[in-house]
């Protein structure tokens, strides 16, 4: 029986945020946080992502509390490290200095070998005029699409 793929999308980051570089990282996980993950229990939504130290978190992601998981559950905003390799989280921390760049998360997805994994993006904040240029030309696109149709 194919399993159903996992794929937990921020759609509201792709609308606010410029993506500059694409990044894929681990997550570090406990057991009831990945039986709520592979039953579409969690979103991103919220979420953002930060350093402390050398090493990057995310903030804010919730997970919903394992059904099954008795006293053993997560609590479902708690901060959950992010696995890079360290070129990357040098990389990124460089790019943090920048004035108005931030690390999204775009995608929370379940990778063929059963591992949690979460696309994150280096991001500028787009200015309110971008954001109705984006609008506008996703209407006009619509409009050629219906054209083309009818």
């Amino acid at each position: 029986m194919a399993e159903a793929k996992v794929q937990i999308k921020n759609r509201r980051a792709g609308f606010e945020y410029e993506f500059l570089e694409k990044y894929t990282a681990g997550l570090q996980l406990t057991g009831t946080e990945i039986k709520s993950i592979r039953n579409s229990k969690a979103s991103i939504a919220e979420a953002y992502c930060g350093f402390k130290g050398n090493e990057l978190f995310i903030r804010n992601m919730h997970i919903a509390e394992y059904e099954q998981g008795s006293y053993n559950n997560h609590e479902p905003r708690r901060e959950r490290k992010l696995l890079l390799n360290r070129q990357e989280l040098s990389k990124l921390q460089r790019k943090l200095r920048d004035k108005g760049l931030t690390v999204v998360p775009t995608l929370l997805f379940i990778s063929d070998s059963g591992y949690a994994k979460l696309n994150i993006a280096l991001a500028k904040g787009k200015k309110l005029y971008d954001k109705r240029q984006d609008l506008k030309q996703k209407d006009q696109q619509r409009q050629i699409d219906r054209a083309m149709k009818g």
